[in-house]
This record gives C-alpha cells, sequence and structure tokens, in this order.
C-alpha cells in the first residue's frame, strides 16, 4: 500500500486544566491534519495532567470513556476523517486507569489502560491495567497503544506485536532519568518486534517535575525517522509503510541468511516469564 503519514506532538500540559488540554489537543490535530498527517499521538495524561498529590485531587479531572473529553476530540476527528491517539484519566466508577484512547471519525475506538505502574505522579494511586492488550485498526494500520513505564517491559510490546500491530504508539510522560530509554529502548522495541514505533513526550515542568521531550518515530528495522531535540513544544512527523511492519520474514541472503522474529520464537521456553512473583515495590501494596 501507498505509505501512511503519522505526526507526534510534543506539547506542555496543564495540570487539572483538562478544557484547555481538550482545546488545545484539537487546535494540534487540526494542524498536524492541515500538514497531511493521518494519525496523530499526543502525550501521556495530556487531558488531564499527571502530578497529582491523592486520588481524591485527580478525581475531578477523570472522565469515563466515552465521556466529553473524548467526544469533543473525535468530533474533530470525523470532521477531519482523521485518528488521534491521546492520554488521560479514565474514570470508572470508584476506579481510576491512566489510559490511552484511539479515537477516529467513527468515535472511540479502543482505550488500553495503562499495565505497568511507576511509583510516580499520579501512577501512585491510579488502579492496574486489567484489560488484555489488544490492537486497533484506524483506517490502514493496526495500532497497538502502550504507555510510558509499559516501554521497560519488552512483553508489553511483543503481545502488541504477536496480535499484529503495525504501529505501536506509547504517550508518556519522560522525566529526567529517562534520556536512555528515548535515547535506545524505544529502538529496540522497535527492531525487535519488526514494528514501527512512535513514543510521543511532553515538555514543560509540573509541580516541581521537568518533562524531557525526546520524542521519536522508529521504523521497523530500528532507525530513527524523526526526533525531536527541544526541550520545547515540537511536532514530529513521519511516513510509514505497513507493508513493511507486516513482513516479518527477512531475507538478507536467500537460502543463507534469513530471519522471522516471530516465527523464530520459542514460547515453550519462556515459561518463567507468566509465573506469578511475590517481589513488591516500595509504597504500594
Amino acid at each position: 500500500m501507498s505509505t501512511y503519514k503519522i505526526a507526534g506532538v510534543q506539547m506542555d500540559v496543564r495540570l487539572a486544566d483538562v478544557n484547555s488540554n481538550v482545546s488545545q489537543i484539537c487546535e494540534k490535530l487540526r494542524e498536524t491534519t492541515a500538514a497531511g498527517a493521518r494519525l496523530t499521538v499526543f502525550p501521556e495524561c495530556a487531558v488531564s495532567g499527571y502530578c497529582f498529590s491523592s486520588l481524591e485531587e485527580a478525581r475531578p479531572s477523570a472522565q469515563p470513556i466515552p465521556g466529553p473529553a473524548t467526544t469533543a476530540i473525535s468530533d474533530v476527528c470525523r470532521e477531519l476523517q482523521s485518528y488521534c491517539v491521546f492520554g488521560m484519566l479514565e474514570l470508572d466508577g470508584d476506579r481510576i486507569f491512566n489510559a490511552a484512547v484511539l479515537t477516529g471519525p467513527e468515535g472511540v475506538i479502543g482505550r488500553y489502560r495503562k499495565v505497568h505502574l511507576p511509583f510516580l505522579g499520579i501512577d501512585m494511586f491510579t488502579t492496574y491495567g486489567d484489560q488484555p492488550f489488544a490492537v486497533q485498526a484506524a483506517g490502514p494500520i493496526n495500532i497497538g497503544m502502550n504507555i510510558c513505564y509499559d516501554a521497560a517491559f519488552p512483553e508489553a510490546a511483543r503481545s502488541l506485536a504477536i496480535l499484529g500491530a503495525d504501529l505501536i504508539v506509547l504517550p508518556t510522560n519522560w522525566p529526567p532519568g529517562a534520556e536512555n530509554t528515548a535515547a535506545h529502548v524505544i529502538n529496540a522495541r522497535a527492531i525487535e518486534n519488526g514494528v514501527y514505533y512512535i513514543a510521543v513526550n511532553r515538555v514543560g515542568t509540573e509541580r516541581g517535575f521537568p518533562f524531557i521531550g525526546r520524542s521519536k518515530i522508529v521504523d521497523p528495522v530500528g532507525k530513527t525517522l524523526a526526533e525531536s531535540h527541544t526541550l520545547g513544544e515540537d511536532i514530529l512527523y513521519a511516513e510509514i509503510n505497513p507493508d513493511v511492519a507486516r513482513n516479518k520474514h527477512v531475507i538478507r541472503v536467500p537460502g543463507k541468511h534469513e530471519i522471522d522474529r516471530l516465527a523464530d520464537r520459542r514460547p515453550e521456553m519462556y515459561a518463567t516469564l507468566v509465573q506469578p512473583h511475590e517481589l513488591k515495590r516500595p509504597g504500594r501494596t
């Protein structure tokens, strides 16, 4: 198929100012679509902000899915015939999840609840993601969603690759200390799974926590297609071709050097990975 243009919006976010953040997302979505992007990705918690000090403080900034924020962004997607992934706090009864949402002309297409939670910001208080990894279609592109800390766990990206993702999207809030994740891990996740990978970070400072930017887009052989080198707001663009991601059988020398990163797996040897553990991390029960 022909290539498919994607965009990543590295933006600042206002803590607990949902209306302002949604307005900025919609404005930037118009800008990227006008530039030819068919999918635009925004940071983790782009709707709500991240550095809440309690669940009670965060609750007014959390919304159900679907809800007012997803409806507003979906309406713009419908108008523009475009797709969007953004982070928000999902309210589900008494529980709050750190979530990513895929919207398009048809409305909410899919959501993902963050599985791996660091002891930082709102993740100190949110509920662990409770839904299986899944892949959804945004037009001709099959998308899998992870969030921030999930990138540190290769099983998450591998699960999405097995499920047929052409592109893994990672809305993130990388603080200082995550520079090597930005520099190396994103490329590793792309090449080890033969997928495109876009990681979109926020910028600015929230309650004393600065964010480092370093958003990037990587192709299935681990080549960086676009990368931000500023601590300020930025927009990245890249052309991707899902046929490249779907061809897992790589022939370098016919009959002598061929690899397939999915077919060459040995899952019968990986039982240790799925054994429950009793390790407890400080600060969380």
